[in-house]
């Protein structure tokens, strides 16, 4: 019976060098101990042929059918750990009730999505090594002060340490993408909590990069701060000048001056 290949699909741009396949497979780690990885829109298993050598437990999964179709043909020993479904609707929990690690080159037009769905599994995602266009991949590994610094480096840094691993040329892919890609990888830190409303986090940051090249007097106005912190300091700052902590100090303080109203 002849195979069926998947076709393309969500923008993604299938790998076709194997020696860099080896190296985004090699930089999976298992972090945090886990024993699961569950690799993301695997396409036609060139990741995947890495990823099984990694002395981890695989999973896949894809949201097309043909794709399915097609893995469930080559790697006939996964079974029911080829799993169809989309990874920003998927319920993991009962799958990987002691966390999991994650690899895939990441379609590109919805990689972000994946970040954010990440930070809702923070605690079960122990580790992250994937490909996607380089800009993003940049913007995720930048330190504050940076231009490429934005909402995603401040959330994701808060619970992960990150790495940029290396470039990826168009020419490696099939079909070509128009920009080039990077390779970054994600480790859980020591963060559980942030000691600040998290929930409030999230709109501040998210607030304070709204109109990034305004300071956060500007930018936070809409947070009622009280009389009293509009004379700090940090609020002539604009939000890419930031880390964590200082976003955190904002958090606690934006937290006091409605507890105060």
């Amino acid at each position: 019976m002849e195979k069926v290949k998947p076709k393309k699909h969500l923008g993604q741009h299938f790998l076709t060098d194997l020696s860099i396949a080896e190296r985004i497979a090699q930089a999976v780690t298992g972090h945090g101990g886990v024993e699961d990885l569950l690799e993301i829109g695997p396409g036609m298993g060139v990741l995947t042929d890495f990823l099984l050598n990694q002395g981890l437990n695989l999973y896949l999964i894809d949201i097309d059918k043909e794709s399915i179709a097609y893995l469930h043909q080559k790697y006939p020993q996964l079974g029911d750990k080829i799993l169809e479904g989309d990874y920003l609707k998927y319920d993991f929990s009962q799958i990987f009730p002691k966390g999991y690690a994650i690899a895939g080159n990441f379609p590109y037009n919805i990689s972000s999505q994946i970040f954010f769905r990440v930070l809702e599994n923070r605690h079960q995602v122990t580790e992250v090594v994937c490909m996607l266009q380089k800009e993003v991949a940049q913007r995720i590994a930048s330190p504050k002060g940076n231009k490429d610094y934005g909402i995603l480096s401040v959330l994701l840094q808060a619970f992960y340490d990150i790495e940029y691993l290396f470039s990826v040329p168009p020419g490696v892919f099939n079909p070509p993408p128009k920009v080039n890609s990077g390779v970054i990888r994600l480790k859980r830190n020591s963060t559980i909590s942030l000691d600040c409303n998290e929930k409030l986090f999230f709109q501040v940051v998210k607030g304070g990069f709204g109109t990034r090249r305004k300071t956060l007097r500007n930018s936070l106005k809409s947070f009622q701060l009280t009389e009293e912190f509009k004379a700090n300091p940090i609020l002539d700052k604009r939000a890419e000048q930031l880390d964590v902590a200082d976003f955190v100090f904002l958090t606690q303080q934006i937290e006091a001056g409605r507890g105060s109203n």
